[in-house]
């Protein structure tokens, strides 16, 4: 346990001794929040769906979060080639803690990242409709942190330098975001894109997010948690299972 409260800090330091991390980190969201929020939002409303801008928030905050997490989970890479790594493999400390350590920190700060972009949005005209229901959105903030952190983790630990990563950018984590409920609604969409979309994971995580901010249109949110939760479990099973085979 000490294991994991020790790298779980070491993850927070990291993230708060990098402001240029977290000013560069803010910019593609935000990048899609006026882009995105002002420009399509009279298209939105045209079409009868309301304000694009309390539809797309919830997809904004996931973008931060994924793209947070993911990196999180790819510093191993560098922890690998730096020698980090091999001075915490080498540690009498079992690698599941090594794992839920690294991954946690990770959790926690995209979840951080998050969490500046919804003050963002909150500035930029978003509102909540069901405060209440805060806490809610919160853990479906905290369950897409550690999804996408224990991705990272075992691409990480696959992984042994950068040169794979944009590929696993651009054939993994992208796909995974912009086929989701992140930037669309479902109504309307044609069958094979919907069954994807239904597929994904993110979307019942974008989904139940959305339906705690505001109420929108979305899946049960039980089943979201339940999707959601699950996904986060096996991700971080797969990756435990990765990390262990790491030689130190």
């Amino acid at each position: 346990m000490r294991a994991v409260w020790i790298l779980w800090l070491r993850q927070l330091k990291r993230y708060s001794r990098s402001r240029a991390r977290i000013v560069g980190s803010l910019g593609q969201p935000l990048l899609f929040l006026f882009a995105l929020g002002f420009g399509f939002g009279p298209v939105f409303a045209r079409a009868g769906n309301g304000s694009y801008m309390e539809f797309v928030t919830p997809g904004i905050i996931t973008m931060a979060i994924v793209f947070t997490a993911v990196f999180g989970g790819i510093e191993m890479i560098w922890d690998r080639q730096f020698g980090f790594l091999k001075e915490t493999l080498v540690a009498p400390v079992p690698r599941l803690a090594i794992v839920i350590g690294r991954t946690s920190g990770g959790a926690t700060v995209a979840l951080l990242q998050g969490l500046i972009v919804f003050v963002v949005c909150l500035l930029a005209g978003f509102r909540v409709h069901h405060p209440l229901l805060l806490p809610l959105a919160l853990a479906f903030m905290g369950l897409i942190s550690m999804l996408f952190t224990a991705i990272g983790t075992a691409i990480g630990s696959v992984l042994r330098d950068m040169q794979g990563f944009q590929l696993i950018l651009n054939f993994l984590v992208l796909p995974l975001f912009f086929f989701s409920n992140a930037l669309f609604p479902l109504a309307g969409l044609p069958a094979p894109l919907r069954t994807v979309v239904l597929l994904n994971p993110l979307s019942y995580g974008v989904a139940g997010m959305r339906a705690a901010f505001s109420g929108g249109i979305g899946f049960d949110m039980a089943t979201d948690f339940a999707v959601l939760g699950a996904a986060a479990a096996f991700s971080l099973g797969i990756s435990s299972l990765l990390f262990s085979r790491i030689e130190a």
